[in-house]
């Protein structure tokens, strides 16, 4: 992972999850949110907000969550490998599909978690040590309703006032998503002593449980 390893040495840089943690966790979904985030049967959605390493870590420690698979939103399939992406020359996003079961956790209640611990929402083509468009925070509905709620929750976060520089988190129609490379998987979980989950992801985790120990999972969910 060169690229990790070469951005250990941006260790000074404020940790995104860090960072907002406490103006996401103050932000409620709207009413509309609530009701419209009642679906029955497991959903899915997408969530792209820097380096998929730590999206999925995060999320894979949440009650509810049955799965979260590290890969590569929009592009093409054939440009669809870390190598290309990581170069900055495709138009994917690292990204990862989060597979949920909404009578144990709705997606407004994701939405808080990822805001609170995971992205940093004024950030633009960054998130954390990371730099470029692939690295781009963006929430990808899978349906009308989860739509809704993005847009609610969003538009909530804005009127809030809690942040001090514009919400540039996009919510973008959803397109193909492809699966990083097997090595990528449960990297976290599989890798607990790389210095870049030490540094950047371990401590999102550790704001998890710190934050909602109501929904937090201790073991890692997997398939």
């Amino acid at each position: 992972m060169r690229r990790h390893a070469a951005l250990l040495l941006a260790a000074s840089l404020t940790l995104a999850g860090c960072g907002v943690a406490n103006a996401a966790e103050g932000v409620v979904a709207a009413p509309q949110a609530e009701r419209t985030a009642r679906e029955s049967g497991l959903k899915t959605a997408i969530f792209a907000g820097g380096c998929f390493w730590g999206v999925e870590g995060v999320f894979s420690h949440v009650k509810g969550v049955k799965s979260a698979v590290s890969g590569y939103h929009g592009g093409t399939k054939r440009q669809a490998s870390y190598d290309l992406v990581s170069s900055g020359i495709t138009d994917h996003v690292e990204a990862v599909k989060v597979t949920y079961d909404p009578s144990v956790i709705r997606y407004d209640q994701l939405l808080r978690i990822f805001f609170s611990v995971i992205a940093d929402p004024t950030l633009k083509n960054r998130q954390g040590p990371d730099r470029g468009a692939h690295y781009d925070a963006k929430l990808v509905p899978m349906s009308n309703e989860q739509l809704a709620v993005a847009r609610a929750y969003l538009a909530q976060m804005t009127k809030s006032g809690k942040w001090s520089q514009p919400i540039v988190t996009d919510v973008v129609r959803a397109k193909a998503f492809y699966p990083a490379e097997t090595y990528h998987q449960d990297f976290a979980a599989k890798n607990p002593n790389h210095g870049y989950i030490q540094r950047w992801d371990a401590p999102k985790i550790a704001a998890l449980k710190r934050l909602y120990p109501g929904v937090y999972s201790a073991s890692f969910q997997r398939d």
